[in-house]
This record gives C-alpha cells, sequence and structure tokens, in this order.
C-alpha cells in the first residue's frame, strides 16, 4: 500500500530570498515535489524569490489560477489544475507548494489547501505578507496603539472603498493594477491623497516607492499597494 505523501504551502514572503523563514528553507530542500503558481506566459514569482535554494534534482510543478474569473468558472478550471499535485501526493511524494507572501492572505495556495487538504496530511508554513513588507519599504509606522487597520482589495466597488475608508484609522489598498484611477481618485474625493503612500514590488530588486500623483496608471502591476498610515503619532 503506497503511504499517501505530505502537502506543504511554504510562504516564500514579498520578495527579497533573505525573507524566507528557516522552516520554510528545510522543508524546501527536502521535497522531491515542488510546486508553483504561474502565469501561462510568465515566470513563476514564487519560484524566482527561491530559485536559489533549489536543489535542482526537484521535480517542478507548474500550475496556473486565472484570477479574473467568476467563482463558477474559475471552480473547474482550478479543480483542473491541482490535479497534478494530487497525482505526485497520491504516488507517495511531499509536495511543497510555494506560495508569495503568506499562504492564507490572499495567497494562492488557499485553492489548493481546499481541494487537498482534506485528502492529505496538510501543513501551512506562514509567510513574511507584504501588508507586513510595505510600510517598511516605506519607512513608516503603520498603525499606533488601538489603531483600526482595513485592509482592502482594490477590485471593490468605489462606494465599497469609500465607505471603508471613512471609518478607519489606517488602510492598505492592495491589488491594485487597472484598480488604480479609481482608487487614486476615491483618496483625492476623501482628502486622503496627501498620506497615501505609494510602493510596487516591495522588497524585490524592481522595487519602486513613486509619488501618488506621478504614478502612470498604464504601468501600475498587480503587486502594489497604497499605504494609508495612521495620522495619529505615540
Amino acid at each position: 500500500m503506497t503511504i499517501k505523501g505530505r502537502l506543504y504551502g511554504v510562504g516564500v514572503g514579498p520578495g527579497d530570498p533573505e525573507l524566507l523563514t528557516v522552516k520554510a528553507l528545510r522543508l524546501l530542500q527536502a521535497a522531491p515535489v515542488v510546486a508553483y503558481q504561474s502565469a501561462t506566459d510568465k515566470e513563476s514569482i514564487a519560484r524566482a524569490i527561491v530559485s536559489q535554494y533549489l536543489t535542482g534534482k526537484q521535480i517542478e510543478v507548474a500550475f496556473h489560477l486565472p484570477r479574473a474569473l467568476e467563482p463558477e468558472k474559475a471552480k473547474a478550471i482550478y479543480d483542473k489544475e491541482v490535479e497534478p499535485i494530487a497525482q505526485h501526493l497520491a504516488a507517495g511524494r511531499d509536495v511543497v507548494v510555494l506560495c508569495e507572501g503568506d499562504p492564507f492572505f490572499y495567497g494562492s495556495f488557499m485553492y489548493v489547501f481546499t481541494r487537498l487538504s482534506e485528502h492529505y496530511h496538510t501543513e501551512v508554513v506562514p509567510g513574511v505578507s507584504s501588508l507586513m513588507a510595505c510600510p517598511v519599504a516605506l519607512g513608516v509606522p503603520f498603525t499606533y496603539y488601538n489603531d483600526i487597520l482595513t485592509v482592502l482589495p482594490a477590485p471593490l466597488p468605489a462606494e465599497e472603498l469609500i465607505t471603508q475608508l471613512l471609518t478607519t484609522d489606517a488602510a492598505a489598498i492592495m491589488k491594485l493594477g487597472r484598480h488604480f484611477t479609481k482608487v487614486r481618485d476615491i483618496l483625492h474625493q476623501l482628502g486622503l491623497a496627501s498620506r497615501a503612500l505609494y510602493v510596487e514590488r516591495a522588497t524585490m530588486a524592481q522595487q519602486n516607492i513613486i509619488p501618488l500623483n506621478e504614478v502612470n496608471p498604464a504601468e501600475v502591476p498587480y503587486f502594489a499597494m497604497i499605504i494609508i498610515p495612521s495620522k495619529n503619532r505615540l
């Protein structure tokens, strides 16, 4: 009888390879199979982060989870994309699935977890998320004492973004991409633009910090964030 492999969801951090945890590194180098999310026409960011730590003897499995899909349409695609991972686990091989940032904080590993964790022993290793990395890259304390922090996905409708921004002390607006102009206009409307700070690809070699009003909307990547630090200073 074949013993099932173990599934590991490993957070690899926001981009700097030195922000990988010791546990993540140990599991990564011990695993016979390494899997990672990758767009069909682009290099996997998660793999690029850990490339120097790969042994060169591991089986690599790339999968693609398209983001801009309705949940019902995405489900069947996601079910199919995780099948190669399941096949290795069923054959008794442990699989480390890489995930940028933290696996359970808007991480791609969540979609693997919901499909396979009930069938295979699964362990999740936290990673440094962009929510922690971006304020540090910008050099600003985010929150003080009892400040309320709100994390907002930029694709939300404008009305929802406005409602949430009006009731919080500090905010992080993620997944900017093509939604940047909408978000920027809302910040000006609410009088928050002067506090808002923009950073893209925090901690990566391509990290870029640009004044909000100088950002070219056509060039804003998915991995960009606007930080609105608390106005409180203690």
